[in-house]
């Protein structure tokens, strides 16, 4: 039997499919908490990995942009949360990784990311507006790390844009 296939990341205007995940061995996040806030998902391969650490890097150097907007910014790998720990101390990470590790990768699954021949996700991005709506993804190969330009572009976007129901 055929491991099932993702038919792509989730398009843009959907309804972000909530989850909990550990962000440590003993606590989680929830997305729908963090309603009221833009959120970039940001679903990478695997802690470890050369290009995984330089993007997961990257995105902790310009948090202070993406927190200018009122973003939070969540990693997800199908990595345990012990081995997200280590990698998180390592790189001196300032955001959650999540793990997304039992049932291996059922959340980048709902997201239509997951790599079911190579059992880890895409590199995928999706930013979420205030009430959860994707509003902007991308999915960048997997040895390419996409930078945070695309992220930025999409949270200025979502800064730009009328609030829903207010007076155009």
């Amino acid at each position: 039997m055929t491991p099932l296939q993702s038919t792509g990341p989730l398009a843009v205007g959907t309804q972000a499919p909530d989850f909990t995940l550990h962000c440590t061995p003993d606590q989680t996040v929830t997305l729908s908490e963090l309603r009221g806030h833009p959120v970039v998902l940001a679903f990478y391969p695997a802690d470890w990995s050369p290009v995984c650490g330089d993007q997961m890097g990257l995105y902790n150097e310009v948090l202070p942009e993406f927190h200018k907007h009122g973003a939070e910014l969540l990693g997800i790998s199908v990595d345990g949360s012990w081995c997200h720990a280590a990698f998180a101390e390592a790189r001196h990470l300032h955001f959650p990784l999540l793990a997304d590790f039992e049932p291996k990768g059922a959340i980048a699954k709902q997201y239509g990311v997951f790599r079911a021949n190579d059992g880890f996700t895409e590199r995928a991005l999706f930013v979420l507006d205030k009430e959860g709506v994707i509003t902007w993804s991308y999915v960048s190969p997997v040895g390419v790390n996409p930078g945070a330009d695309g992220i930025l572009t999409a949270l200025d976007d979502l800064t730009a844009r009328p609030a829903a129901g207010a007076a155009r």
